[in-house]
């Protein structure tokens, strides 16, 4: 009841009709998995610098249609910025503009349901620039792939502590990881996770 009271009240801001298809019902087999680069940990100061995201269908990851883009920041990127995401201001001089990026976004999400690692951050990063922009906050379903980890390991280990690093889990599901952790390789691997995670019993 809540749930359908603030989406309704979401909907109501939106100040263009044209992505209203955002509120559709969400497709049974179609997901969006996504991940962003950020200049840091704070959403209220900080900026997206790429957006990665590649679509699931059934269980299949469909890595033709995935997408990728950079976003200008408004100021040069910190030193220290750089050495934890690996973009330099110079790789972003065909970035595009944010507002563009955001569009362009969600256009390709659609109504889809989103998944993610740690997405409760990368959603947040999406809503500071979709709130000013459009009036709204993302009204997708969420699914964190932590939470589903965590679920089905501590069934086996009711008394243990559980280790959520993103490596650790993609090893522990015998996935092999890329060279490079960018917003595109995170979201196709964030996609190899959930897939595995939907296809066993136990851990």
């Amino acid at each position: 009841m809540f749930n359908s009271f603030f989406t309704k009240r979401n909907k109501n801001r939106l100040k263009n009709p044209h992505y209203a298809f955002l509120f559709d019902e969400a497709l049974l087999d179609e997901f969006v998995v996504f991940d962003t680069e950020t200049t840091g940990l704070n959403p209220k100061v900080d900026e997206i610098l790429s957006i990665g995201a590649v679509k699931i269908k059934g269980n299949k990851i469909i890595t033709s249609e995935k997408f990728e883009i950079f976003l200008k920041p408004s100021k040069d990127i910190k030193e220290e910025s750089i050495k934890i995401h690996q973009i330099r201001n110079i790789d972003l001089q065909n970035a595009r503009e944010p507002n563009d990026a955001i569009m362009q976004f969600l256009e390709f999400i659609g109504p889809r349901t989103l998944v993610g690692y740690y997405l409760e951050f990368d959603v947040k990063m999406i809503n500071k620039y979709l709130k000013p922009l459009l009036g709204i906050t993302l009204p997708n379903k969420q699914i964190e792939v932590s939470g589903i980890y965590h679920d089905k390991k501590i069934k086996f280990i009711p008394d243990g502590t559980i280790d959520l690093r993103f490596d650790v889990i993609m090893k522990d599901l015998g996935l092999a990881t890329f060279g490079k952790h960018d917003a595109i390789n995170d979201a196709i691997m964030t996609a190899m996770m959930y897939v595995k995670l939907q296809n066993i019993s136990k851990l």
